[in-house]
């Protein structure tokens, strides 16, 4: 080897010796800093949910891969379908990593449609990972009038909702709009638990709301055909569901079918663990490495097996990839579906 090349290996060396070093100083940094804080995993719905469920289990898995930490604990602020949790984490958390949030797959969508609701800029937040994918399902019992998709465009059905800004209401909206389905939307039910109680009673005649927790809290209605899936939300079919169609194959439009998809582009994003915007990038950096490893320890991963919660992970730059594709839609098909979503 040439004096030259001797010289030039040995200063890549030296190069890779101080980035290797100075990334497992910022890494260690990182982690010295959450001995004895208190972290929080906000949820914007109340208890009893699939938000609320994967919220819970994040703060397990980091129980035992951030022990550095005096405690790991699950706040609820539900409120208009998680806009308030949501602002909150934007304008008003400490900015330093102590607060991250399971927060709806929606909010990009939010933010470009209604900026006078989303008052919050998702592409300076940071997701940490995402826990699984998830595709909305709608629901009906039995003994619903209509029972099929075809039905449901000749008669009304009435569906129950959170909000205006909750999937549960901007899903059926979607297909009322661009699909013809007689859907009369009741809002005002604080969450899942509730409007799923109200079909179960005969009060409504649908709902939609996470195939990962329908899964979870009513497996033997659904097992036993109390309740039935009719339609599916997402860009693929849930491996569960193969027989259930999505909500862009029930329009024929073909602009219809791209706005429907845009809408349901957060499938992928689905239960996702967020941090705050301002947080410092080393920090960023070591949740996402102690997401990545805590989603693979078999434990863990047991842990979500006995919970019945399904565990498809992505990586926390993978999920920011997909949430910042959502804000760069093009203007006439976000124009459209903030029409549609209006009902």
């Amino acid at each position: 080897m040439s004096h030259m090349r001797k010289a030039l290996a040995g200063a890549l060396a030296l190069a890779l010796g101080v980035g290797f070093a100075a990334a497992a100083q910022a890494q260690q940094s990182a982690a010295d800093f959450y001995k004895g804080k208190t972290v929080r995993v906000m949820v914007g719905h109340p208890p009893g949910g699939s938000y609320d469920f994967y919220a819970r289990l994040a703060a397990d898995m980091l129980k035992v891969h951030l022990p550095q930490a005096a405690s790991v604990i699950v706040e609820n602020k539900p409120g208009g379908g998680g806009v308030v949790a949501t602002n909150y984490l934007y304008s008003q958390a400490p900015r330093d990593g102590t607060v991250l949030a399971v927060f709806p797959e929606t909010i990009a969508n939010t933010q470009v449609m209604e900026p006078d609701v989303g008052k919050w800029k998702v592409q300076d937040m940071r997701y940490i990972g995402s826990f699984s994918p998830v595709n909305t399902a709608f629901v009906r019992r039995k003994d619903s009038p209509s029972k099929t998709t075809e039905d449901m465009k000749r008669q009304e059905s009435i569906v129950g909702c959170t909000g205006t800004t909750a999937q549960s209401y901007q899903y059926p909206a979607l297909l009322k709009v661009l699909g013809g389905f007689k859907f009369k939307m009741i809002c005002g039910y604080p969450g899942a638990s509730e409007y799923s109680i109200a079909l179960e009673r005969g009060e409504i005649d649908l709902v939609s709301s996470a195939w990962n927790s329908w899964r979870v809290t009513h497996s033997r209605q659904l097992g036993n055909g109390e309740l039935v899936a009719v339609i599916q939300t997402g860009l693929k079919r849930n491996h569960e569901l193969q027989n259930v169609p999505l909500m862009q194959e029930l329009v024929d439009d073909a602009f219809a079918k791209q706005v429907i998809e845009f809408a349901s582009a957060g499938a992928m994003i689905g239960r996702a663990l967020l941090a705050g915007p301002g947080v410092p990038e080393d920090r960023i950096a070591y949740l996402r490495a102690v997401f990545d490893k805590m989603v693979a320890d078999p434990a863990m991963i047991d842990m979500a097996t006995r919970r019945n919660l399904e565990l498809d992970p992505a990586s926390g730059a993978v999920v920011q990839g997909y949430s910042d594709a959502i804000v760069k839609t093009p203007a006439d098909i976000i124009l459209k579906a903030s029409e549609a979503f209006k009902g």
